[in-house]
């Protein structure tokens, strides 16, 4: 009588093992096993982190194992279990692996395939085929599009992460670390005392240490040592936490009338403003997306204000962007030009209110929509319309990790009404998402693709910005991204007609574009892929949205917003509308009170933190593919992210301003916090 071993492992994190009834069933080419109880007596079966095996013991040999069923039974109390993978040892002495990585709740069955990839056309049996579908026909009805505000990128249908299902929620340990980084922030920098301390402002600019000093970080003291200065102002264009404003300036808009006579005193080659521009010299940041956008009214006490600022920078002689010229609104004629030769307090408020807009433009278009929105909408589709057997399933999986669940409580905690962003942030009550749906107009897929992001503000040239590190090291992250994925894309796409012909992918790509994007004509996004360069990008461009760009725009919040004066989230007096009237006392009377700087500084250190058992960009430790060829396509992707940090460790020695939030080893593999 044959014998089949067959090998359960259940995972390791809190609550995995289970004390229900779990039922095999093997699925062979010559027959079917039939459904066993795995048990053994006096033993605990399933407990986390186990790894147990059993005998099957089959009347007759049932051929290729294709599909295992497993099926779990309430034993006293329905009890969620687990399962990592099952390996079966067939009578022959051959193993077959059978990926799992997924939840069992309920009374509820699992049928696997082993864990090669193989697209539509490779399915040649009605069973795998049927199994195929169904899979599909299912998540359709798990994953279903909503539109949680209009013109937004569409979202999960569920209202609180506990509706979620099981597969992508937070596990215990996850949940309850992005429940206790807040409470633990508040205690952490002692300001438990100032939380509700609204409407009440700081004495003077030193009196902001009260909330500082309590946690010590290396950039974070620079720049509240140097946030005045006007070179720590242009630096961080290029490598703070909103990398990705500044742009070339070719022209000066009709709407920003800077003149020679104005910033020549700030020119250093002896040209004219207008020959500086020719030179590639000058650049600019223009906030004209937070122009009508309304400020928050949520706290009759407080009027809090808004403005859309424009900013000239000039490269100097040292290969420093600094400011020379800012204007506090899109129209000249209500908003005079402010200068470095302006008093030392008018040209300080200016800058302020430039950080205020950058802070508001990070926060919900390049941090919120740009990535953590786009990364769930491309996490939808591919549960969608991608089974677990398809090599892009396999790819896209680890890049997806608890996206939708920290979206779905963004929108239960923070981004909803009376959440954080309405206790603290000047685009609270409603202006957050009126400058995502304006935003949204402008978002397209070209802008996701890193190198064409770049090239279109100009900001290419390595010789006229040799100090822009968010570029140089993000192109050296997408190549080695894109590498990987065309290296592992490549065992199963031979051609560009098996990409034609694979019609999962094909569907993936069109519900980003038609339900994801909702088919908005501007976004520009591909409705199909036609050839195997076209899927790569594709493909790189999701896994870059979700590890290194959010990780770029992430991670140094703490860094660069935890001195209040440096990136105030809101302000408390309009922007001035003429010279010579700022003063300290305006100054501190227009940065955000107590109350609001304490929720601020929470949020930002909360948001900051790596997860304790973080996965960083190339660890792939639920092993969804299981061909050598791809696994070695990994070794070598992680070898390549190694000799990256490397490089990047070397150029920061030394520097007091190192730039190390696009180092893979500091890339989460998926939007989770």
């Amino acid at each position: 009588m044959p014998s089949y071993t067959v090998t359960v492992a259940t995972g390791n994190q809190w609550f995995a093992g289970t004390d229900d009834y779990v039922y095999i069933t093997l699925v062979g080419t010559e027959g079917c096993s039939e459904r066993t109880l795995l048990d053994k007596p006096l033993y605990n079966d399933f407990e986390r982190g186990a790894v147990d095996s059993y005998d099957l013991k089959v009347d007759e040999n049932l051929g290729d194992i294709m599909l295992v069923k497993i099926e779990k039974k309430k034993y006293w109390m329905l009890d969620d279990w687990y399962c990592r993978y099952i390996t079966v040892k067939t009578p022959l002495g051959d193993y077959v692996e059978f990926p799992c990585f997924r939840w069992l709740v309920d009374d509820k069955e699992v049928v696997l395939r082993d864990g090669r990839a193989f697209l539509p056309e490779d399915d040649k049996s009605s069973i795998v085929k049927q199994h195929r579908q169904k899979e599909l026909d299912q998540r359709r009805k798990t994953f279903r599009w909503k539109e949680w505000q209009p013109g937004f990128p569409m979202s999960i249908d569920a209202n609180r992460h506990r509706d979620l299902p099981r597969d992508i929620q937070f596990d215990s340990e996850k949940g309850a670390d992005f429940i206790l980084n807040y409470s633990k922030a508040i205690e952490n920098l002692c300001v438990n005392s100032f939380m509700n301390m609204f409407q009440s402002s700081w004495s003077d600019f030193g009196d902001f240490e009260k909330i500082f000093v309590r946690i010590k970080n290396t950039i974070s003291e620079y720049v509240m040592q140097h946030w005045k200065e006007d070179f720590m102002f242009g630096y961080q264009f290029l490598n703070g936490c909103n990398p990705v404003l500044i742009s070339k300036c070719t022209k000066l808009p009709d709407k920003f009338p800077v003149t020679n006579e104005m910033v020549s005193v700030s020119l250093e080659r002896d040209l004219t403003l207008e020959q500086e521009i020719k030179a590639g010299n000058l650049f600019i940041a223009d906030y004209e997306m937070l122009e009508g956008i309304n400020a928050n009214t949520t706290d009759p006490n407080t009027q809090q204000y808004l403005a859309a600022p424009i900013c000239l920078l000039y490269r100097n002689v040292r290969n420093k962007i600094m400011p020379i010229a800012i204007q506090l609104g899109q129209d000249p004629d209500e908003n005079p030009i402010f200068l470095p030769t302006d008093s030392q307090h008018d040209w300080l408020l200016a800058k302020i209110w430039v950080r205020s807009a950058d802070f508001q433009h990070h926060q919900t278009i390049t941090h919120l929509l740009r990535t953590h929105l786009m990364t769930e909408v491309f996490g939808i589709a591919m549960y969608r319309q991608l089974p677990a057997v398809h090599p892009a399933f396999k790819l896209l999986i680890p890049h997806i990790r608890f996206t939708i669940a920290i979206n779905t409580k963004a929108r239960e905690q923070l981004i909803c009404e009376c959440g954080i962003f309405d206790k603290a942030n000047a685009t609270g009550g409603g202006g957050h998402v009126q400058l995502i749906q304006k935003a949204m107009k402008t978002l397209t897929y070209r802008s996701l693709c890193f190198p064409d992001m770049i090239k279109s503000r100009g900001m290419d040239s390595t010789e006229d910005l040799p100090t822009y590190f968010y570029r140089d090291d993000g192109y050296k992250v997408w190549e080695a991204t894109k590498s990987f994925v065309s290296e592992v894309m490549g065992i199963y796409y031979t051609s560009d007609e098996r990409v034609q012909r694979d019609e999962e992918i094909q569907a993936f790509v069109k519900d980003v574009c038609s339900f994801g994007m909702q088919d908005f004509d501007h976004c520009e996004f591909p409705k199909s892929v036609k050839t195997r360069e076209e899927l790569i990008e594709y493909l790189t461009v999701v896994i870059f949205t979700a590890s290194a760009q959010h990780a770029a725009v992430n991670f140094g919040q703490y860094d660069w917003c935890s001195w209040i004066p440096n990136a105030p989230s809101t302000m408390r007096k309009p922007p001035p509308k003429e010279k010579g009237q700022a003063d300290v006392k305006l100054i501190i009377e227009s940065l955000p009170d107590r109350g609001r700087s304490s929720w601020h500084l929470g949020a930002v250190w909360a948001l900051s933190q790596y997860q304790e058992n973080e996965l960083y960009l190339g660890m792939y430790p639920d092993e969804h593919f299981i061909e050598k060829p791809v696994k070695a396509a990994m070794d070598r992707f992680k070898k390549q992210l190694s000799e990256i940090t490397s490089s990047i460790k070397r150029r920061n020695e030394g520097k007091k301003l190192p730039y190390y939030n696009m180092s893979p080893d500091k890339i989460p593999n998926s939007v989770a916090v």
